[in-house]
């Protein structure tokens, strides 16, 4: 089946059906095992999520410190990189939310959903502003991993307290809920992480990581970033509610 690549000028919309000829079903996931890919239940609604990927198209995203996204491909329902093609940031800026995402990666993969992403030209990656929600091939990345750089961590700052995540693969449910600088990262529905943003304890952790001469999480507001870290990612059933 063909792809949709997402260009500077194309906006095309992916509506084609699996080769089987039936809408793509969530066979993995889970918490909606029987749903249709991208979409809100009733209840979802009434809570107030929306949809931050229609399954269709970009709309909403935008590459970070550029235009329209480029080089990311709509698929069944999926949005992945193939790997360099630059990061995505949504359109909108949050402040406090959760958010709700379903990703895979392969051997050896490494990508990262970001938080408070403030978009200006002196800042070259997302990493120099926002928090990230690690996702690795904790098994088999080809160098050594401390456990604030495995999957659930908020990347080099603080580790997970239990390591829930899936084999490359499969796929994995992360939500993440950001509230008034408290934090909390939740993978395959088991919290594996807390921290707030605005205690002695983070601020010291982040004083002796690799983010210390940045402007890291200094602004509580800001973008939802997925990161193309040069390998394989794919994305699904993106949804956040701001809190």
């Amino acid at each position: 089946m063909a792809l949709a690549t997402i260009t500077a000028c194309n906006n095309q919309s992916s509506t084609e059906k699996s080769e089987e000829g039936s809408v793509t079903k969530i066979s993995d996931n889970p918490t909606n095992s029987d749903m249709e890919l991208n979409t809100l239940t009733e209840a979802e609604k009434k809570e107030g999520w929306q949809l931050l990927f229609d399954g269709h198209s970009a709309n909403g995203w935008h590459s970070y410190l550029g235009n329209k996204p480029e080089g990311w491909e709509i698929e069944d329902g999926l949005l992945s990189t193939p790997g360099n093609k630059g990061d995505l940031v949504t359109d909108q800026e949050y402040k406090n939310f959760e958010i709700s995402i379903e990703w895979k990666i392969e051997e050896q993969g490494n990508s990262g959903i970001f938080y408070y992403v403030v978009e200006r030209p002196k800042y070259k990656s997302m990493h120099q502003t926002g928090p990230e929600f690690q996702i690795i091939d904790d098994e088999n990345y080809p160098q050594e991993l401390t456990d604030s750089q495995k999957t659930g961590a908020n990347s080099d700052v603080k580790a997970p307290s239990i390591f829930a995540a899936k084999d490359p693969g499969e796929w994995n449910h992360t939500r993440i809920s950001v509230n008034n600088g408290q934090v909390e990262h939740w993978l395959n529905n088991k919290k594996i992480l807390e921290y707030d943003l605005n205690s002695p304890e983070w601020k010291e952790l982040v004083a002796k990581s690799k983010f210390a001469k940045f402007d890291y999480a200094k602004v509580h507001q800001g973008r939802i970033g997925l990161q193309d870290h040069g390998g394989p990612v794919v994305f699904r059933n993106i949804k956040i509610r701001e809190l």
